[in-house]
């Protein structure tokens, strides 16, 4: 009798093992299952960048190079696009949002979307550079804390192809987060990627 209750016991031990492992991979395949639902649109609008910021400059600009490469590339409501810019903004450094009002930010993002459109331009590729590629520095005026970082994009227009440069300033705010500063066009530089 004492031998049939250990074995009844190691059976519901093990049944309860097994049965957990498998929740635990039917949760794991749920889950996955539902992020290769979700558009690049929605991965954006659901990031949680309050408590969830990028915690490196390149990271900051890869983000936000997804958000450009969504702005262009895909389709989305006007709800969605509030969402957006509204994600965009918060990768923002403060002296830039003060200089780009969320309207004008707005206004100006999609007309660049319809000249985009118009012309048959498409981002094919975007690209940030290397992590040793980074350049930190601190402004001796103040003590901020700097970063440069260059990013590269592939854009096709009709049967042609064109890779611009731009460098991001990002500013290293109060909290230690990285925000874009600011932004300009430069002449490429070849990297060893770009040889390849």
């Amino acid at each position: 009798m004492k031998k049939a209750g250990i074995i009844i016991a190691a059976l519901l031990c093990a049944s309860l093992v097994w049965g957990g492992f498998y929740l635990v991979k039917h949760r794991a395949d749920t889950h996955s299952g539902e992020d290769k639902q979700l558009t690049a649109v929605e991965k954006i609008i659901m990031k949680d960048l309050e408590n969830n910021y990028p915690k490196t400059p390149r990271a900051v600009v890869k983000l936000y190079n997804q958000i450009i490469s969504v702005y262009y590339g895909q389709e989305y409501t006007d709800e969605e696009f509030e969402q957006l810019t509204t994600q965009a903004r918060l990768l923002m450094d403060d002296a830039l949002l003060e200089n780009n009002p969320l309207d004008d930010y707005r206004k100006a993002v999609k007309n660049d979307v319809f000249y985009y459109k118009n012309r048959s331009r498409t981002i094919r590729q975007t690209d940030v550079c290397d992590t040793n590629e980074v350049q930190y520095l601190t402004d001796k005026s103040n003590g901020d804390r700097l970063a440069y970082v260059t990013a590269s994009y592939f854009v096709q227009e009709k049967e042609e192809f064109d890779k611009t440069y731009q460098k991001y300033v990002l500013r290293q705010d109060s909290e230690g987060r990285w925000k874009i500063l600011s932004y300009y066009q430069i002449k490429g530089e070849l990297s060893e990627q770009d040889d390849e």
